[in-house]
């Protein structure tokens, strides 16, 4: 057993041999690769991407999106994974190992991801509530024509054999599809004021969600590869289909020309550039100590480099595609209505579901592909899920291995229990205002934004990013370019700053299509986003204040990392009786952590 690339690390960091090898590793090489692609791919692409590019101008959004993408998503989301494959430690502890004073970054992470998977099944309850009603009215959809108690007078019928619209009422036009989302699944309130009753379907698809979830990560995600690998590669199938369907619809190269087109004057507001490097983020999991958590599971040797490039091309090809297929919907839905692409539907969290069902309408045997649809989204949302929940329950479980790790499936209910619960007031009838409030301040913009900053000054900053590039070189064998040391050090924290800036004096308060949320409802949605910033500076000062030591003194070692980059010159008898199995190999190799 070679014992060149075994190392140690000073003092009390990281964790045992024996810790590593209770704590677990990927059964198979391809397994992570599938779970970073059904982490980072999933409804951010097909849900969320769409949307913000629609309510940011199309072809401005994806300018601000491609420079994120460039300077900071790629760059940052190879960072997070190499690191926490390094240490074998998540999102909420590595940061303290690498400067103390900032531990603060791990809990407000682990905020953010809470707040991220309260809301997040939401979307997986609204897709399941669309899969089973895709089935109800079999074998027509119950979106497909007015006529349902649902429907109001204002209610128009499309005819696909012709390129009209048949317009019953001489009203303000609003479409079945419309509709449905509206009234029969939200049953939408006027406003937050009203959150009016529970919907009770929604209710019970919340449930199974969070079962599956469950079920899924009960033992651990690493346990789970071949459940990852189904969920990573299914969409894909479906989503080639229904772009080559939509892209063929009458309107659609207009749709799709306002989707590449820049406007140069959107660049100017602080929205496409917000929301363009928020999305980068969100899509990504950067920030949210999911990539650490996956890539702590990795085999010391592992080349993480490779399949953190295959994930963010991959994820960026999926939300162009997706892209395209929302906007050549949006052109056919313009051309039969008549309005411009700016005016055909409210931009929202709900876009998708106002979209990807009109295609559907298309389609022969439409039920058929409806259901195989909403199954994609429902595989989509799931995979990013239980990834995102495995980011919270892997960070508190190393925070408190001794209390947690023993009862980590019991610890996994109660988390899964608690986030079912907090999420019921999301499927009351103003559950909709509630959503978008979280969406827009929990998890995204300048909380992100905040811990993002502060986690890659810890990293390439204080522990450096030479020190970085050392560590990757040991692991991989391939010491990164300078381009990436660049944008560890220069670059990334750069335009993070400059956006974040830019959002504090630009701020632009949440909205739901055009209904404005009251000043107290701000207040809230702002203490939301405060309640992850606050853990930075909070820690920052509670460790200035409790540790032995004058003030300058801990300020001083406060910015000074626990990990030491030393050669370990003899293998540990325990080391040494640990099995060379494929799954621990890693975890052998690198024993105990290792960093200066």
């Amino acid at each position: 057993m070679a014992q060149t690339d075994l190392w140690e690390v000073e003092g009390e960091v990281g964790i045992t041999v024996d810790e590593r090898q209770e704590r677990g590793g990927w059964k198979n090489r391809l397994d992570f690769l599938f779970s970073c692609i059904s982490l980072s791919v999933g409804l951010g692409n097909v849900w969320r991407f769409p949307y913000l590019c629609y309510k940011n101008g199309g072809g401005a959004f994806l300018v601000t999106y491609s420079i994120a993408m460039f300077l900071c998503g790629i760059p940052l989301f190879f960072q997070e994974v190499a690191i926490g494959q390094y240490l074998g430690l998540g999102g909420s502890t590595f940061v303290g190992q690498l400067c103390p004073i900032l531990q603060g970054v791990g809990y407000a992470t682990m905020t953010m991801v809470f707040f991220l998977d309260l809301y997040y099944c939401i979307i997986i309850a609204w897709t399941l509530f669309y899969l089973i009603n895709s089935f109800t009215y079999f074998p027509e959809l119950p979106w497909s024509k007015c006529g349902n108690p649902w429907n109001t007078e204002s209610c128009y019928e499309k005819q696909w054999n012709v390129s009209q619209v048949v317009n019953i009422t001489n009203l303000t036009n609003t479409s079945p599809v419309e509709e449905f989302w509206e009234r029969r699944m939200l049953g939408m309130t006027s406003g937050i004021l009203e959150i009016g009753g529970i919907r009770w379907e929604l209710l019970f698809c919340l449930i199974i969600g969070w079962v599956v979830v469950y079920l899924v990560i009960c033992k651990g995600i690493h346990q789970s590869g071949k459940v990852l690998w189904f969920t990573a590669l299914f969409p894909y199938v479906i989503l080639i289909i229904l772009a080559c369907k939509a892209v063929t619809l009458p309107g659609a190269g207009t749709g799709l020309l306002y989707y590449v087109t820049p406007r140069w004057s959107e660049l100017l507001g602080s929205g496409p550039w917000i929301d363009g490097a928020s999305q980068i983020f969100f899509a990504y999991s950067i920030g949210t100590g999911a990539l650490p958590a996956l890539g702590s599971y990795n085999n010391f040797n592992y080349n993480c480099y490779r399949d953190a490039i295959i994930t963010c091309v991959v994820n960026t090809l999926t939300s162009i595609l997706a892209g395209c297929m929302t906007f050549a919907i949006l052109g056919n839905l313009a051309q039969e209505q008549d309005v411009s692409i700016e005016s055909v539907v409210t931009s929202g969290p709900g876009l998708v579901f106002l979209t990807y069902p009109e295609v559907v309408l298309t389609l022969p045997w439409a039920p058929i592909w409806a259901g195989i649809f909403f199954l994609m989204l429902i595989t989509l949302g799931i995979d990013s899920e239980f990834c995102l929940v495995e980011s919270f329950v892997t960070g508190m479980v190393d925070s408190w291995p001794k209390q947690l790790r023993p009862r980590r499936r019991k610890f996994t209910f109660l988390v899964c229990l608690s986030l079912c619960i907090l999420g019921i007031p999301m499927v009351t009838q103003g559950g909709i205002f509630i959503f978008q409030l979280m969406d827009y301040y929990s998890a995204s913009g300048m909380c992100l934004l905040w811990v993002c900053f502060f986690q890659t000054v810890a990293i390439s900053w204080v522990f450096g990013g030479e020190k970085v590039s050392d560590c990757i070189e040991k692991m991989t064998g391939v010491r990164p370019s300078k381009f990436w040391y660049f944008c560890w050090v220069y670059l990334s924290p750069a335009v993070i700053l400059g956006i974040f800036i830019f959002y504090i004096f630009e701020y632009v308060p949440a909205k739901y299509g055009n209904y404005e949320y009251p000043t107290w409802a701000e207040a809230i949605g702002i203490m939301i986003s405060l309640s992850s910033m606050l853990w930075i500076p909070g820690y920052a000062i509670y460790y200035l204040l409790t540790s032995p030591g004058s003030f300058m003194e801990n300020l001083k070692e406060g910015f000074v990392s626990k990990v030491n980059l030393t050669p370990l010159k003899k293998v540990t008898e325990q080391a040494a009786k640990i099995p060379m199995s494929e799954s621990h190999a890693g975890l052998l190799t690198k024993s105990n952590s290792f960093m200066k």
